[in-house]
């Protein structure tokens, strides 16, 4: 035997009893140790930052909407200017590019869940790929939460468009509450016989027509009200339409294109005003109850049939709500005076949603709350009431007169 190969034996020898003795070898809790750092680090790098920089994101916004003053700043000098480049440039491409967003959202969720299922098959690793799956669409989730701070939340924080274009509101008397109802129950039954209607004698105006003649409908309010004002652009329709409707939506405003979308599924009757109430958003007015108002308000002024009765119902519908509770007789008097076509076109919206009270719907509005809640939109879904106080304001005049 030679003695390199003693040695070589030797050392064998050694590193078996090390073996043996436990040196060389992790323990438990330094594998455990590397795995974690290597999810982090190796696996889930992009993952990681991008959440850690929306969480960075959220927390600033969270900490400085009381900053009245900042937020003001940010919404008119930052965002509503991008909102107007944005909107100018997606106007160009004649779909919905927030759709087509959501969509490749949707497919990327769909695939890792594909994935995460596929490897929990072959490869066993739960602990592992599970971490995979929540930090993958936790950070998709957190990054367009943190968008929403930014492109619209600070809205929220800043002043209001009441405050920012000088409309007056009041508490309201229930006297100027009827009056005022009154007022657009009659606007609906004459604006009602200049709109096309169907066999059934139902609203049938032209969606792609409405859509088209979005360009100009804020024309007028403009003029009257700089904080009104924007580039002429269209509102988009919703291919998946139908979707909107299962989750209990006529139209949404995607802050990350500045497109004004809505939903062509439902009946006619409203879409007009719904269409305005989007491009209220467009144009800065966060709150709902604001973007009401200023549909109504848009749309009448741009004296266009179909916006104008479209505009009269949805008026109707939120004052004839809150008279309903605070006066009942008053409420049947001015309901009884609505005419047929009114009654027929109110009826079809009633039924077409009616159709779509769904577990889905009540979790989307519940969801859809819990946002509202999140940006110190205290009221929730009951929000949209408080047009009421505006319409009254503004149109008693009108009625007086």
């Amino acid at each position: 035997m030679r003695g390199g190969e003693a040695f070589v034996r030797g050392e064998t020898f050694l590193s078996a009893q090390r073996q043996k003795a436990g040196y060389g070898h992790k323990c438990p809790t330094d594998e455990m140790n590397e795995k974690n750092r290597d999810f982090f680090i190796k696996d889930t790098p992009g993952r990681c930052l991008v959440s850690l920089l929306a969480l960075g994101i959220i927390g600033l916004q969270r900490a400085l909407r009381g900053n009245t003053a900042l937020m003001r700043r940010l919404s008119a000098d930052f965002v509503r200017p991008l909102h107007r480049r944005l909107s100018v440039l997606t106007d160009r491409v004649p779909f919905s590019i927030a759709e087509l967003l959501i969509l490749l959202a949707g497919i990327y969720v769909l695939f890792l869940l594909i994935r995460t299922v596929v490897r929990l098959i072959r490869e066993g690793e739960r602990l592992r790929t599970l971490g995979l799956l929540v930090m993958s669409v936790g950070s998709l989730v957190l990054a367009v939460y943190a968008g929403f701070c930014i492109l619209w939340g600070v809205f929220y924080y800043g002043d209001d468009f009441v405050t920012r274009a000088g409309f007056e509101t009041r508490p309201i008397s229930s006297e100027e509450l009827e009056s005022v109802t009154a007022y657009f129950a009659k606007l609906a039954n004459r604006y009602s016989a200049e709109v096309p209607r169907d066999a059934e004698g139902v609203c049938a105006s032209d969606r792609k027509a409405v859509l088209q003649k979005s360009r100009t409908v804020y024309r007028e309010a403009e003029r009257r009200c700089d904080e009104l004002a924007g580039p002429p652009v269209a509102a988009k329709p919703f291919f998946f339409s139908r979707l909107l409707s299962l989750t209990d939506f006529s139209g949404f405003f995607f802050p990350f294109t500045a497109e004004a979308n809505v939903n062509t599924d439902f009946p006619p009757p409203l879409f007009a005003a719904t269409v305005a109430h989007e491009l209220a958003h467009q144009r800065g007015v966060a709150k709902e109850q604001e973007a009401n108002f200023c549909a109504v308000y848009a749309s009448l002024l741009s004296g266009d049939p179909d916006y104008c009765y479209s505009a009269s119902l949805m008026a109707y519908t939120y004052l004839g709500n809150a008279l309903y509770q605070a006066d009942y007789e008053a409420w049947e008097r001015i309901y009884d005076s609505l005419n047929d076509d009114v009654l027929r076109d109110f009826a079809a919206n009633r039924s077409y949603w009616q159709a779509y009270e769904t577990p889905v719907q009540t979790i989307s509005n519940t969801v859809y709350e819990g946002f509202l809640y999140s940006y110190d939109q205290d009221m929730g879904l009951k929000s949209y009431g408080a047009c009421v106080d505006l319409l009254v304001c503004e149109y008693l005049d009108k009625v007086q007169s």
